[in-house]
């Protein structure tokens, strides 16, 4: 017998006014062996053997939104579905960027579909056998942060542009003696001339020394050293250098491709930030959805991976946050566990609801204005933080919590009523 074929599953939501089975091998032929005429060379035996196949259809209620443009049939007649193709591994081998040109390609504008989004994938084993996935993940952050237990808490420096390298590093000595577990830097801080990636990293690293060298803890700084490619080895080696424990990169805008190549060289977890994902995920009608997305993430080495927050100041509603925070912590192809990171609005109310939902403190808790908008000052934010978390972990309820901390009181006093 010959070697078993491995398969891709990858599980779409599609749109269509025509068939649906016809529009399904539409998509099916167009992202294997097939184009708009049959063509020489094309034999039943090349089609049987890299053709992708339909898997399962499965009709589901029409949403109201309207059809993507150019799309083609009557309105009238419009019907939704979720599609399972299987793609043979032997199209695209484990490769993440070819395997995203066949799942994730020209797909998106083929005429016959007036939605398509990926929602999901399934992959074999072979992926892992390439990629090694996170290097350090749940385990290795808490070790490096030295936070063995409870949730790890953490906060982005904010305002996230305009601060002076030296004003950075008071900041810094702040929230490390305030006991901080993480900081990082904005999305939006790269290495401009205001604040440049050495100096930020010279205003930092010695106040953290310092704080480390006094109490035997030092709180992990995530530097962005989001760039192009050719400059990620150099920014990461400036950050490492100086003792840093931790490299951010905006995962979107190196690409997994340069997030995987980072993951090669570094010595420190990975932040990976979501930033831009909303361009892609947002639409029910186009793009790619956060499960899908977040398994190529974790495989290119992201060891803390966004995912926000319940309650928060975006689009997404908590049922849709709660499933990506389930998602990443869902076991891959055996490869280390990213930290889900909870951000976007989030504050020490929104300890106990969160704590109820996703019963777990292997998270990062991220809080920007919800520490440094603190009536009393950012120390009084961590605190407010902390407080609420550990009383959440300990089975206590939001007024046990709001009883006990005068920094969760105050707290309230701002944001409203904490959640419950």
């Amino acid at each position: 017998m010959g070697t078993p074929v491995e398969h891709v599953i990858a599980t779409y939501i599609i749109e269509t006014s025509l068939p649906l089975q016809h529009a399904a091998e539409v998509l099916a032929g167009e992202q294997s062996t097939g184009t708009f005429v049959r063509v020489a060379r094309e034999s039943d035996e090349v089609r049987a053997r890299f053709a992708a196949q339909v898997e399962s259809l499965t009709e589901v209620p029409l949403t109201g939104a309207s059809a993507l443009p150019g799309s083609i049939g009557d309105p009238a007649e419009r019907r939704r579905a979720v599609l399972r193709l299987r793609f043979p591994l032997d199209n695209f081998g484990p490769s993440l960027p070819n395997l995203l040109a066949a799942v994730a390609g020209n797909l998106f504008e083929i005429k016959e579909l007036a939605a398509i989004k990926l929602i999901d994938l399934d992959l074999p084993t072979a992926f892992a056998e390439r990629y090694r996935g996170p290097k350090f993940g749940v385990e290795g952050t808490r070790r490096l942060m030295s936070r063995p237990e409870g949730a790890m808490i953490g906060t982005i420096v904010k305002p996230s542009i305009g601060l002076t390298p030296a004003q950075l590093g008071e900041l810094v000595g702040e929230l490390a003696a305030a006991g901080v577990d993480f900081i990082k830097d904005d999305e939006l801080q790269g290495n401009g001339p205001n604040a440049p990636l050495q100096a930020r990293v010279d205003a930092v690293m010695p106040v953290l020394k310092r704080h480390a060298d006094r109490t035997g803890v030092m709180p992990m700084y995530a530097f962005n050293i989001t760039d192009d490619i050719g400059r990620l080895e150099a920014n990461h080696d400036l950050v490492v250098a100086a003792g840093g424990t931790c490299v951010m990169a905006c995962v979107n805008l190196v690409g997994f491709a340069g997030l995987e190549f980072l993951n090669r060289h570094s010595e420190v977890p990975i932040h990976g930030h979501r930033t831009m994902l909303g361009g892609i995920m947002r639409s029910e009608q186009l793009g790619i959805g956060f499960r899908a997305w977040q398994k190529i993430a974790r495989l290119s080495g992201a060891d803390h991976l966004h995912t926000n927050g319940i309650s928060n100041k975006f689009y997404e509603t908590d049922a849709e946050v709660l499933d990506s925070i389930a998602a990443v912590r869902e076991p891959l192809l055996g490869i280390t566990s990213t930290v889900p990171v909870l951000s976007s609005g989030q504050w020490g109310g929104l300890a106990h609801a969160t704590y109820a939902a996703v019963r777990t403190s292997d998270v990062l808790v991220l809080a920007g204005g919800g520490i440094h908008g603190h009536p009393d000052g950012s120390a009084a934010g961590v605190a407010s933080m902390r407080a609420a978390w550990a009383s959440a972990e300990r089975g206590e309820s939001v007024d046990q919590a709001l009883s006990a901390s005068a920094e969760l009181r105050r707290a309230a006093e701002l944001f409203g009523p904490a959640r419950v």
